[in-house]
């Protein structure tokens, strides 16, 4: 009897939906694209404890910007073949980019630097950032839930307002309000909002913006409504590092204002502080990272993983 011989298995390269770039080959596909942002741009840019550089937004940022462009003139271009087929004439329906990753990541650098260089491009000069931050429940119903300690946690948010948002802004309404947040009181504000109205593009910022539905719910999720997504990576000793730091340079500045929900850590001496800081990274932000977040990292349009020093090492593009 013959032994069957085995099929040839495919290299996991060639098995992933991902195309894999160091960060130089990455940054050779800047072309020709011009670098916008000046360094004192990019100080106003960066979030605490995340420095970005010239070099990065030229790296990294360029060539995402370059692609996008391009992304968002073909999706444009396909709105506008629809419409003269279906002969309407006034619409808009805006391009929506989201942006997940961990706490303490650099999502809010990325967007923000995304936002600027974006909004630069002749095609889209009309760009809006919205966070899901806005769409958390109030403490009040948190704390009436017992469910405090689980805050950025799924079940935090006010989904149904993010679902409907999102549906108002891809449908081309205008003046669609969001809820806005304070970090310093660690509340939505009541009676504030943010009004978006029909922008070219909308970057939403936020941990669990790629979190499929739960088995048997047959409704939207976030994601439905993104047209590109960005998951920012890093390993976790590098995430809790930063982190730490954040804790510890707060400690220093925001915590110190009577209003601040975090007010209570002001006075720590640094042992007490640092043990504070991992214990909330450890019991919180960690375990929301690898139960709810990181699971949503193959469902990103482009992967940026970061080394220790937060500048991006690799760059994953899907295929398709």
């Amino acid at each position: 009897m013959k032994n069957k011989t085995a099929a040839p298995s495919m290299p996991p390269q060639e098995l992933s939906p991902y195309r894999h770039f160091t960060r130089s080959e990455w940054a050779a596909l800047r072309a020709d694209t011009p670098l916008t942002l000046t360094i004192e741009d990019l100080e106003k840019l960066q979030s605490m404890n995340d420095p970005i550089s010239v070099d990065e937004v030229i790296a990294i940022y360029l060539p995402l910007s370059r692609l996008l462009a391009l992304y968002v003139a073909a999706t444009q271009g396909l709105f506008k073949a629809t419409q003269r087929f279906l002969g309407a004439e006034d619409g808009k329906m805006p391009y929506i980019i989201g942006i997940a990753g961990s706490v303490a990541v650099g999502k809010s650098t990325t967007a923000r630097v995304l936002k600027a260089l974006l909004s630069r491009w002749t095609n889209t000069p009309k760009v809006e950032l919205i966070t899901t931050d806005g769409f958390l429940h109030p403490n009040s119903v948190l704390e009436r839930e017992g469910i405090m300690d689980r805050k950025g946690f799924p079940e935090s948010y006010d989904g149904t307002s993010l679902l409907r948002f999102l549906s108002e802004i891809k449908a081309g309404k205008r003046n669609v309000e969001a809820p806005v947040y304070s970090h310093l009181v660690y509340d939505v504000m009541p009676g504030k909002n943010i009004v978006v109205d029909r922008p070219d593009i909308l970057i939403v910022e936020g941990l669990n913006v790629l979190l499929p539905n739960k088995p048997g719910k047959d409704i939207p999720f976030v994601s439905d409504f993104f047209d590109f997504s960005v998951y920012l990576d890093a390993p976790d000793d590098d995430l809790e590092r930063w982190y730490v730091a954040r804790f510890m340079k707060l400690r220093e500045t925001a915590f110190r204002d009577p209003r601040s929900y975090f007010r209570k850590y002001a006075d720590l001496n640094d042992e007490d502080a640092e043990r504070t800081a991992r214990d909330i990274w450890r019991r919180i932000n960690l375990r929301n990272l690898h139960e709810n977040i990181l699971p949503t990292r193959a469902r990103a349009s482009l992967v940026l993983t970061k080394g220790q020093n937060h500048k991006i090492e690799k760059v994953a593009l899907r295929k398709l």
